[in-house]
């Protein structure tokens, strides 16, 4: 089975990605942010710098995520984590970050979204782009259940890393 190419697709399905932040003292903080993502390595998102995850991300960069679909049966679904460094979007990249960003639809109402421009997302507007760029993804070892995975022989969830 081609890792990748689920991590791919799993990316390409899902609308969400959830942040695992921490503050300066260590506290974590999970968050799901709508995102989209440029060629898998960079994910894009708009927040307020005010919100827990913004705030942690300042003193923090260090970030996890995972992406998955919420709606699988227990024990059947498939997720993709990521470790990564984030931060809001430097002014003279924001207008790139947004065509990533407007761009993951040909028509963005059809999914309840709107694009946004330049200026709702730079001083003084209450939003900022923030990019997370990936540094490692995993996956849960694909096995049957009771079984143990192929590629190294345990019978217990355990993750592999994947190249995306």
């Amino acid at each position: 089975m081609d890792l990748g190419a689920v991590a791919r697709e799993i990316i390409d399905e899902t609308l969400y990605m959830v942040l695992g932040t921490a503050d300066a003292d260590g506290e974590p903080w999970v968050s799901p942010v709508y995102c989209a993502s440029a060629g898998y390595a960079e994910f894009y998102w708009i927040s307020s710098p005010e919100v827990i995850h913004s705030r942690n991300i300042a003193v923090r960069p260090k970030l996890s995520i995972v992406v998955f679909d919420s709606r699988q049966r227990p024990g059947s679904g498939r997720a993709v984590y990521m470790e990564a460094l984030a931060g809001q979007v430097a002014p003279d990249e924001v207008a790139g970050g947004l065509a990533v960003y407007n761009g993951r639809f040909a028509d963005p109402a059809e999914h309840g979204l709107r694009d946004f421009d330049v200026a709702e997302v730079s001083p003084p507007a209450e939003y900022r782009l923030y990019r997370a760029t990936v540094s490692r993804y995993s996956m849960v070892c694909p096995r049957e259940a009771g079984r143990p995975c192929a590629e190294h022989g345990r019978a217990v969830d355990h993750r592999t890393e994947v190249t995306v």
